[in-house]
């Protein structure tokens, strides 16, 4: 007779699998993707290594799903400000200034999610990732259009363009060896805000 699992042994093989993720994407925010070897995942999980290669044969399986579910989490919170009432211009600034200040409270993620170098399979979710935050930003710039806040540009493209402009400015400020306080951190965001926000209106001339 096969072996069927019980309710119970697939929660605890769930719990621990949570576990051993939640303990890398930790290692990760302290030290990035070189932090997060094998071995000591492990030891901060409390599992033998095998328990780990039990369910990510490889580091850049475990550190894709890093991305993939950080993600997840990041998209969820700027989608839930695209659907909140108000102006698409006020929707545009809040979902950058939210972005921008979750990146610089958790910095050392952050920069390992936009900008440290991986391998090719944690960059394809990273790119999936980039998508989708273009996705939630796409959203907006189609209301404003149709509401005739933002000149008729691409909003596809003009999405790609604000996501790959603000992550951009952050790249700098959040890498490890660069040390900002909270007043530049608010100006940084700020400026970041400011420009995103002129770049989709645009002058009088074109949004007429």
């Amino acid at each position: 007779m096969a072996y069927q699992r019980t309710e119970q042994t697939t929660l605890r093989l769930a719990g621990k699998r949570a576990r051993i993720l939640k303990a890398a994407r930790d290692l990760v925010a302290d030290g990035g993707w070189p932090a997060a070897q094998i071995d000591h995942v492990a030891v901060k999980a409390g599992v033998a290594t095998g328990t780990v290669y039990r369910y990510w044969p490889s580091k850049a399986e475990l550190c894709a799903e890093i991305v993939a579910t950080v993600s997840t989490r990041e998209v969820a919170a700027i989608n839930a400000l695209v659907d909140a009432g108000g102006t698409p211009a006020g929707k545009l600034t809040t979902a950058i200034r939210a972005f921008a200040s979750r990146a610089l409270r958790g910095r050392r993620l952050a920069y390992a999610l936009i900008a440290e170098p991986v391998d090719p399979e944690v960059e394809a979710v990273r790119l999936v990732y980039r998508a989708q935050l273009a996705h939630c930003f796409e959203r907006i710039l189609r209301e404003g259009i149709m509401r005739g806040a933002f000149p008729r540009l691409d909003p596809a493209v003009a999405a790609a363009c604000i996501v790959g402009a603000f992550m951009e400015a952050l790249i700098g400020p959040l890498a490890p060896a660069k040390g900002t306080g909270p007043r530049a951190d608010r100006h940084l965001i700020e400026q970041i805000a400011q420009f995103c926000l002129r770049a989709s209106v645009g002058t009088p001339e074109t949004a007429r």
